[in-house]
């Protein structure tokens, strides 16, 4: 009886650990495109007065590109805090959608299982592990469809590459000097635009955009450091709230 189950825990262990493997090497794909992302954040990050220990606290607990890049774009000395924090939760809104569209996955499972899980949730990572639940649904029903080994190698790259190259970026920032020259600034509006390619769905649907983008334009012209980034984000959101509202 005792080797019966001993037998059992090694194959449930086995096959744990190929889907951590599977998902470790679909995430090479990934972090072949993320990676000058991370070196670009993490030499901006020192440019803007960060340590070589402060890069990885703020890209480790703060596990959401778009949001860092959207700091360090206002970041200031003194730092306003308020301004930070909510530009933080604008830009990881979205968050909200993600987690919601894996609650058929996921909510079999315990709180203290899932929160952890959720907190290493980043665009790349949900996109590839719901496509993969989606593909298991019809065979291993909705309790089995979602893979946490899988996804949990998935993050597990993923947030070790992060992390560990902004550090680096953290590292070559001060030899590279002044990045903007060299034309990393754009490495903020770049993400955004990838962000905006992949929600594209017509002409009529990105009319938010176009009031976002005037409000913060106008924002930048007329109004305090840092301001555009939240005004513009208010103004997308209320857009989108009455275009919603027209449609019903």
């Amino acid at each position: 009886m005792l080797t019966l189950k001993n037998t059992v825990h090694d194959s449930t262990y086995t096959k744990k650990y190929v889907e951590f493997k599977r998902g470790v090497k679909t995430s090479i794909p990934l972090l072949l495109g993320i990676i000058p992302f991370a070196l670009v954040l993490g030499a901006q990050a020192t440019q803007k007065g960060f340590s070589f220990f402060e890069v990885p606290l703020l890209t480790g607990l703060n596990f959401a590109g778009g949001s860092e890049f959207a700091i360090l774009e206002v970041w200031i000395n003194p730092p306003n805090i308020l301004m930070l924090i909510f530009i933080t939760f604008l830009v990881n809104s979205r968050h909200l959608l993600m987690g919601a569209s894996l609650v058929p996955y996921l909510r079999h499972l315990p709180n203290k299982k899932v929160f952890p899980a959720l907190f290493f949730m980043v665009d790349e990572s949900w996109e590839v592990s719901l496509a993969d639940a989606q593909k298991r649904q019809s065979s291993w029903g909705y309790q089995q469809a979602f893979c946490m080994p899988f996804y949990a190698g998935l993050c597990f790259a993923l947030y070790i590459m992060w992390v560990g190259f902004t550090s680096l970026g953290a590292i070559i920032g001060p030899v590279l000097g002044d990045i903007n020259r060299l034309g990393f600034d754009m490495a903020f509006p770049a993400v955004f635009l990838v962000l905006l390619r992949g929600m594209w769905k017509g002409v009529r649907a990105a009319h938010p955009w176009l009031v976002s983008l005037i409000a913060a334009a106008l924002a930048y012209l007329y109004l305090p450091q840092g301001w555009y980034v939240p005004i513009g984000a208010i103004s997308g959101i209320a857009s989108a709230f009455f275009l919603m509202g027209d449609e019903q």
